[in-house]
């Protein structure tokens, strides 16, 4: 499936410019000044500036409300913004074409699961069919998720709903990546894991990294995120505080952790 070449328009009284849109060669996530307002008048983002780079692991790294599940929803076009420009993979999530771009998009919510009455490739192969429409690409995809999930062909034979909360972990990243996204956001991916499932799934994360794939997590675990991470955005409150190597975040507050570096920059 081809991406629409044209971008119909932005959100509703929103300039489009194509300056930031440019920047999508080399950017896989452009925004600019993102604001976000819900009911009651409570800012969830407040003029968020950020750039992705493509096949770059790029880390929100911020404290629980800081605004980082607000912004994947917006990135993916499941909330709409109320001002400011974005553009991911080149288009504009408001546009009426994004229908089209979604399918170049991997997504795993924080509190997503699997449906615990299918089996592992039950499972696989539902969202292969709404991915694909041909038998021939069904099935490439159900044996790719498969093999990305790293779980043995007993586990896959299995419910989910007998699976350990890692299991489960890597198989909903698995059904996020068989389709082979050019851009995969995780939010809190190993949040409520163990020590081995998350030292597991951070692995995998790793190995996808090494393939090209552009990957956005949402995480409050500052070891997670000094760990994975080629760039890192500090974000508190509905804003970001810094963006960076994890190196430059170290230099920048003289720290000796991310963690530290994160707390210094929140009191600064």
């Amino acid at each position: 499936m081809a991406l629409n070449e044209g971008v119909d328009g932005g959100a509703a009284g929103l300039p489009i410019d194509n300056s930031y849109k440019d920047l999508s060669s080399s950017y896989a996530v452009v925004m600019k000044d993102v604001v976000k307002k819900f009911k009651g008048g409570v800012e969830a983002l407040r003029g968020v500036s950020l750039q992705v780079r493509r096949g770059s692991v790029h880390v929100l790294a911020g404290h629980n409300g800081a605004g980082k599940t607000t912004l994947f929803r917006i990135t993916v076009g499941l909330l709409r913004r109320d001002g400011g420009l974005l553009y991911v993979l080149g288009h504009d999530p408001n546009e009426s074409a994004w229908g089209r771009v979604k399918r170049f998009i991997g997504y795993v919510p924080e509190d997503s699961r699997p449906y615990e009455r299918l089996t592992g490739y039950e499972y696989i192969r539902f969202f292969a069919r709404l991915y694909a429409s041909e038998d021939e690409e069904v099935e490439r995809f159900i044996e790719r998720g498969a093999r990305i999930s790293g779980l043995e062909d007993k586990d896959l034979r299995r419910r989910t709903g007998e699976y350990s909360n890692g299991m489960r972990k890597r198989l909903l990243i698995a059904v996020a990546l068989m389709h082979d996204p050019q851009l995969l956001l995780l939010d809190e991916p190993t949040n409520g894991l163990d020590i081995m499932a998350a030292h597991e799934v951070r692995e995998l994360i790793k190995s996808l990294s090494r393939r090209g794939t552009t990957i956005m997590i949402a995480t409050h675990n500052m070891a997670e995120a000094q760990y994975l991470a080629d760039t890192v955005s500090f974000m508190a409150y509905g804003r970001v505080l810094f963006t960076g190597s994890v190196a430059e975040a170290l230099e920048t507050y003289k720290a000796s952790d991310l963690e530290e570096a994160f707390v210094r920059a929140v009191r600064a």
